[in-house]
This record gives structure tokens, C-alpha cells and sequence, in this order.
């Protein structure tokens, strides 16, 4: 089964809640990850926010993404 990220919402500072098409879900921190040139611009809060489910996985509009398979692996699981 391709893992896909089917549900996304922004938490607060840099946290998004997800759920994947395996029933799992839960909360990821991403405050660690935005480094490089296409991610640190995602450390402005406003922007940040804007993502949207793009690609089986979480995108924004300046071309940034995360595999869902990194998203998956990183998640602390909520029921």
C-alpha cells in the first residue's frame, strides 16, 4: 500500500495534525526540518500555515513538501 496523507491541520507554531490512508494519525512537530534553501522560508508562521495536501502528501506554495513516508515515521500517534 503508497502511503498517503489524506487529512491535514495546522496545530500551532510549527505542529500539523495528520491522518494517513492506514487510519493512522496524529501530531508532528516540523520546527527541526526547516532548514535549506526551499524550507526556511516556512519558518514565517503566516506562510507556514498555508499548506495543502498536494502529491499524497503536505505542500506549500513555494514548492516545499515532505514524503509522506518521513511524515508517517516522525508523527507522535493520537487515537
Amino acid at each position: 500500500m503508497f502511503l498517503h496523507v489524506v487529512e491535514a491541520r495546522y496545530v500551532q507554531d510549527y505542529a500539523v495534525w495528520l491522518r494517513f490512508n492506514d487510519g493512522t494519525c496524529g501530531e508532528i512537530d516540523l520546527s527541526d526540518e526547516l532548514e535549506g534553501p526551499v524550507f526556511e522560508p516556512l519558518r514565517d508562521k503566516d506562510l507556514f500555515k498555508r499548506f495543502h495536501i498536494a502529491f499524497h502528501t503536505i505542500a506549500w506554495e513555494n514548492g516545499a513538501d515532505f514524503a509522506p513516508e518521513f511524515l508517517r515515521e516522525h508523527i507522535r500517534v493520537t487515537a
